[in-house]
């Protein structure tokens, strides 16, 4: 949700519009209900690979429509993301006309701001294009107000050159001051592929690994699944479905991960899944860093997946289990940035 994001705006114009701001969607009750009725499949308005035109080929029933709004990069992580998102068909167009955002360049000519999008796909899916251009009035107004605004306010601007920071100095304090402290972990999940037509059981921690980069020491313990293993997590964790109904009860899992943490622990992770996944499973984490979040705000760049940026650090870990992999991933990019 932004500032200036036309989303909240088209909310206001639409009757039967519903408005969910946040990051996380998978476990929200409130926005899987929105996509229950089987009377208007959800459908997601979303450029990418295998997206059709709505344009050209609209859905030919009712649909829910479900439209991203914020930065490009946070809707390019909102679907990426969200494995309930992900899996939505997908459609998209190529805007007839030139966006009328004039205070922001959108990334391509044909890409238009959310409530733009709004009005094109909701004409073609009312099979009449003119239909809501009036969503464009308090659009059209805002952006006058901002352009008037900018237009009344000072034009001179004195650029000021920005001090120098040692990159040691931009890591997070923990990295250096408390690296003894430092715990790297990685979950892995029985997880379900989402259905439109069935409840999706929540994912579920099956193998929990853990290192302290200082001296070496690791957790590395497998959990039962609770019920049935999902078709493909033997494949994605390397765990055969043998080796997983052989783990132990999840409970025991977390009372000796409990026992081996300590409360001074920093427990560092990629991104927020594999946390949240342990955090679910009944762990309890003081405080938290996320290495991809301190990574791109260390580096400037984009990363890409935690495999892809450790392998352009140095070679990858060949461990049968990914989360050995990963938690090797981790520990090389940890070294990394410390030695900048």
């Amino acid at each position: 949700d932004m500032a200036i994001g036309t989303a909240r705006m088209a909310s206001l114009c639409l009757p039967n519009a519903k408005l969910h701001v946040g990051m996380r969607w998978d476990d929200n009750p409130a926005f899987v209900a929105e996509l229950a009725d089987p009377a208007r499949p959800p459908v997601l308005l979303y450029p990418g690979p295998g997206a059709r035109d709505i344009l050209a080929e609209p859905p030919s029933g009712p649909v829910t429509l479900v439209v991203v709004d914020g930065t490009w990069s946070q809707a390019k992580t909102l679907v990426r993301d969200n494995p309930i998102l992900h899996a939505l068909p997908r459609y998209a167009f190529v805007t007839p006309e030139p966006s009328h955002y004039r205070i922001r360049k959108e990334p391509r000519d044909e890409y238009c701001s959310t409530i733009e999008a709004l009005m094109h796909a909701l004409g073609a899916l009312e099979g009449d294009p003119a239909k809501f251009r009036a969503l464009l009035d308090p659009f059209h107004a805002m952006v006058d107000a901002q352009l008037a605004h900018q237009a009344a306010g000072p034009v001179r601007r004195v650029r000021v050159a920005k001090p120098v920071v040692p990159a040691r100095e931009k890591l997070p304090p923990a990295f250096h001051d408390r690296f003894e402290d430092l715990v790297l972990v990685v979950g892995e999940a029985n997880a379900w592929p989402y259905r439109n037509d069935a409840a999706k059981p929540p994912d579920e921690l099956v193998h929990l690994v853990a290192l302290r980069p200082a001296t070496g020491e690791r957790f590395d313990r497998i959990a039962a699944p609770s019920g049935e293993i999902a078709p493909s997590t033997s494949f994605h964790c390397g765990i055969s479905g043998d080796e997983l109904l052989a783990g132990a009860p999840r409970d025991e899992v977390m009372a000796e991960f409990a026992r081996w943490s300590r409360p001074t622990d920093v427990t560092v992770a990629w991104g927020y899944y594999s946390p949240d996944l342990i955090l679910a499973a009944g762990a309890v984490f003081g405080e938290r860093l996320d290495l991809r979040f301190e990574s791109q705000r260390l580096l400037h760049r984009k990363l890409g997946s935690l495999e892809a940026f450790a392998s352009s650090i140095g070679p990858a870990d060949t461990h049968p289990h990914r989360a050995h992999r990963r938690l090797a991933a981790l520990a090389q990019i940890v070294g990394y940035l410390r030695g900048l």
